[in-house]
């Protein structure tokens, strides 16, 4: 599925950024890493999201 590529390409442009960082002492490069990590827990958060909204409606949530 296109969105845990996406989540492992995420994560190792994270892990780069780290040890980018780490190389240069460049605190831009450790904000991009910090930017990376995050954008790779939100992707996380999609295939939750999506297996949610698989769900049947019910009479307590009729609109899923």
């Amino acid at each position: 599925m296109v969105i845990y590529a996406a989540l492992a390409g995420n994560g190792l442009i994270a892990i780069t950024n780290f040890i980018a960082s780490a190389i240069t002492g460049s605190s831009a490069m450790f904000s991009e890493a910090v930017h990376s990590v995050v954008d790779t827990g939100n992707q996380g958060l999609m295939p939750y999201g999506m297996k949610r909204a698989s769900k049947p409606a019910d009479a307590r949530h009729p609109f899923r």
